[in-house]
């Protein structure tokens, strides 16, 4: 299997970002928008009846609206097909999709993340779409990289990559150079180290990721020790070298109070005015995706510039599609599902009702097509996909079955922060519970 270890936000707090993926955004349909009984079989109706294709997907009220535009135009196009559209935010819609996945009614079209597609894979939710020909419109390596046991379950939407955003303005201002793109981590944290003398008591170079799980992986992938988590969360894989040498680095700039203190590091909330490391002017450089770096310039216009995650000998940070549409494996319609999804991402006039809504699109084509319209905060999701993918690793999210481990090492780590816990006494108690879920998923 090739992939997936995601994010979140990062990339869990990705996710973050991805970034992430989600956004605001109040519900839509209550209905759940599963295929109607009395449409006929697979694909286009026979004798001219009508097909009522479910369709279900999250993010805010612009992505709402533009992504109905578009189910309208599909119909203008193909009156034969109608929807039954049910839309909400993130937190929502995966509160909702496991039990439609539990009672077999999840909608024909379902959107779906990088972060959760492998656990759907699992549970049989998802429908094969290697037959869904995308050659000349999504490159073959990010196919490959999004396959599943060589099998593709979702048809990518946009490009995304997880970089780091950097306060250029005020790092010009205190005379700083500016971070360089392929920087190492160990160019990373001198940079952090020269750059905080040059700065203010009260402002610091970079924030502290010591609780964010995937920075870690970030890192220990970069070594070329692979993902924390591999074969569907069934391999559990946290070096042990490599977690004490990172968080014994980031111990001693704590200490050298490089980084910002451990209370001012959990009240940051990303993409607040107030409460965001770099809008509020605490930190001069962040994780950010594709998605979320241009909220980023919203909240700092003309400030942001971007650069790669830190590379190892292995790469740094990753670079692929993370948001896909699918087709339920229960679909009573899955030839006009996925001639529908083939569409979305095809054709131009529905690339122009997206527009960005779900980030870079993935058909080169679409894009170019959008560009001579974009803002600077588009332009800048373009640029930061462009900085992270030279050496970008493949997006490793969270195995199946380890929500719980993720917020262990969270809360384990915020101990470690505040001085509470050894970093031995840590990497002991991490590594147990990940080695007992993966058991669990054999």
């Amino acid at each position: 299997m090739k992939l997936w270890v995601k994010g979140l936000p990062l990339l869990l707090g990705c996710m973050l970002v991805f970034t992430a993926c989600g956004g605001g955004g109040n519900g839509g349909n209550a209905s759940n928008g599963g295929a109607s009984p009395d449409s006929g079989g697979d694909g286009q109706a026979s004798g001219g009846k009508t097909v009522e294709l479910g369709i279900t997907w999250w993010g805010p009220d612009e992505r709402h609206q533009a992504t109905q535009a578009a189910l309208d135009l599909y119909t203008k196009q193909n009156p034969n097909v109608k929807f039954k559209p049910e839309y909400m935010a993130w937190d929502a819609y995966w509160q909702k999709l496991p039990t439609l996945a539990a009672s077999k009614s999840v909608p024909d079209i379902l959107q779906m993340d990088a972060a959760y597609i492998q656990d759907y894979v699992s549970r049989g939710i998802m429908e094969d779409l290697s037959d869904v020909d995308l050659k000349g419109i999504v490159p073959d390596n990010i196919l490959e990289n999004i396959k599943i046991d060589g099998k593709l379950y979702g048809i990518p939407l946009s490009h995304n990559a997880q970089g780091l955003a950097y306060n250029k303005a005020d790092l010009e201002a205190a005379g700083i150079p500016l971070p360089k793109q392929g920087w190492t981590w160990e160019e990373y944290f001198q940079w952090a180290r020269d750059a905080k003398a040059k700065l203010p008591a009260d402002k610091y170079p970079i924030g502290d990721p010591a609780n964010a799980w995937d920075w870690f992986q970030w890192y220990q992938a970069s070594q070329g020790k692979g993902a924390i988590m591999s074969d569907g969360g069934k391999t559990f894989n946290l070096d042990k070298e490599l977690f004490v040498k990172f968080h014994t680095e980031l111990s001693k700039l704590r200490q050298e109070k490089v980084l910002p203190p451990p209370d001012m590091s959990l009240a940051f909330l990303e993409n607040d005015p107030q409460a965001d490391p770099m809008a509020s002017g605490k930190v001069m450089t962040r994780g950010a995706t594709v998605g979320s770096v241009s909220a980023l310039e919203q909240l700092m216009p003309g400030k942001v510039a971007v650069v790669n995650v830190p590379n190892g000998p292995s790469g740094g940070g990753w670079a692929q599609s993370t948001i896909f549409l699918g087709v339920s494996a229960n679909s009573k319609h899955k030839d006009e599902a996925k001639k529908f999804v083939k569409w979305f991402i095809t054709d131009p006039e529905a690339g122009k009702a997206l527009g960005l809504t779900r980030g870079i699109p993935i058909n080169e084509a679409i894009y170019k097509e959008l560009e001579p319209n974009l803002q600077p905060k588009d332009k800048i999701s373009k640029e930061l996909a462009e900085v992270a993918s030279p050496k970008a690793m493949p997006f490793y999210p969270a195995g199946p079955g380890f929500t719980e481990w993720v917020d262990f090492y969270k809360t384990t780590m915020e101990a470690v922060m505040f001085g509470q816990n050894s970093i031995e006494d840590a990497y002991n108690e991490i590594n147990k519970l990940g080695q007992d879920i993966a058991a669990k998923q054999k």
